[in-house]
């Protein structure tokens, strides 16, 4: 009982978050792509989605370029599911561990447009299903969620705390993201003016 009283609160909380961010944004989604990214906001809040279950009990993250390869080589239904997997932690990763990323090899350009492809993929395989139309969109403005999702996790940051607003300093500072500059403003760590 716990576990759908926790559970239905979380969705409820992404669902007022993104609702908030993408007003915000000027961001035009489906409803039912806004239910999506909703959706996978209450499933990755449990870490372990992020993970693949290895050898034993040890659990890492999976390369995109191994899931991508293992999804090509699955019947239809599989490929779907890889694919979506594939998706899904692209997109997660590139909106909440962006800055992160930028010292990787492989870099936020890369998960944005893995995790695009991956969409489109989805889209054209079930071009018959109902939500083939959430992959598309999904595909199509991959960047912009991304953006939704960055604000989102800047934003839990921020509210975290002087350790948390550092990190949302440090960030937009390095980057000269408005939308950071913007969170920081609202936080009262940056004074009127200064997001440019």
């Amino acid at each position: 009982m716990s576990n759908l009283v926790v559970g239905s609160t979380l969705k409820e909380f992404f669902r007022m978050l993104v609702g908030e961010v993408v007003s915000r944004q000027k961001v035009t989604l489906a409803e039912v792509t806004e239910f999506y990214v909703v959706n996978l906001l209450s499933e990755f809040a449990a870490a372990e989605k992020l993970f693949t279950q290895t050898d034993g009990s040890k659990v890492d993250t999976e390369p995109l370029a191994v899931l991508y390869h293992r999804a090509m080589q699955q019947d239809r239904d599989a490929r779907i599911k890889t694919l979506r997997q594939l998706g899904d932690v692209s997109l997660y990763t590139a909106g909440f561990f962006a800055d992160s990323l930028r010292d990787r090899v492989v870099g936020p350009d890369y998960y944005i447009q893995m995790g695009g492809s991956a969409y489109a993929a989805i889209a054209q395989m079930s071009h018959a299903s109902s939500f083939s139309s959430v992959y598309w969109e999904l595909h199509q403005k991959f960047r912009t969620v991304v953006e939704v999702l960055e604000e989102i996790a800047a934003r839990g940051m921020a509210a975290q705390g002087p350790g948390g607003q550092v990190k949302v300093l440090e960030s937009y500072t390095r980057t000269g993201n408005e939308r950071l500059g913007q969170v920081l403003l609202e936080a009262g760590v940056m004074p009127k003016g200064q997001p440019n």
